[in-house]
């Protein structure tokens, strides 16, 4: 009598997470169970952003979310609360009364976090700082920023180049919760 599972006597082995391919050689092999290497490249990539847009560069933004350009196809996923979210999106003009607010948001999100400043209100306070005594100077004197997106408004090209960036620089890291 052999020892064989199939054969219903001794232990039933255990199937292996890794396999050799049949006339490739004993170096060649084919993974079983690729939902951890999966699960490992969407979390590396994927971005949950904050839907938070407060001018006219909101509009550039909820295009590049429709059926043109399509965000979800580069892994970004919009968010309505900041506790699910890990990318706060600021576009448009922040005003000292909106920055606490801005804060607040930033604060409620989970780490590791990151920032897109899209336009030029949101970068500098674009056109309406000179003028204005209300306007922030670039949304970069209340939280930090990762990636800055110049234009007014810009173009949802540059939103998908912008987070493309991100996400090269979230893959380069090696610690993922740490500040770049």
């Amino acid at each position: 009598m052999s020892n064989d599972p199939a054969h219903g006597q001794g232990q039933p082995a255990a199937a292996p997470l890794v396999s050799a391919t049949p006339g490739l050689g004993p170096e060649a092999h084919v993974m079983v169970g690729s939902a951890d290497l999966f699960v490992n490249w969407a979390r590396k990539s994927s971005l949950w952003y904050l839907l938070f847009a407060t001018a006219c560069c909101g509009i550039e933004l909820m295009q590049a979310g429709a059926s043109r350009y399509d965000l979800d196809r580069f892994g970004a996923v919009f968010r309505a609360t900041p506790r699910q979210a890990d990318l706060m999106l600021v576009a448009g003009t922040i005003t000292h009364k909106m920055a606490e607010r801005v804060k607040r948001l930033y604060d409620q999100m989970p780490e590791p976090k990151y920032v897109i400043a899209m336009g030029s209100c949101a970068n500098t306070g674009g056109p309406f700082y000179k003028d204005s005594y209300c306007v922030v100077k670039g949304v970069d004197l209340i939280i930090p920023v990762d990636v800055y997106i110049p234009g007014c408004p810009p173009r949802p090209e540059a939103l998908i180049d912008g987070i493309m960036r991100l996400q090269k620089i979230i893959m380069t890291k090696k610690n993922y919760g740490a500040r770049a």
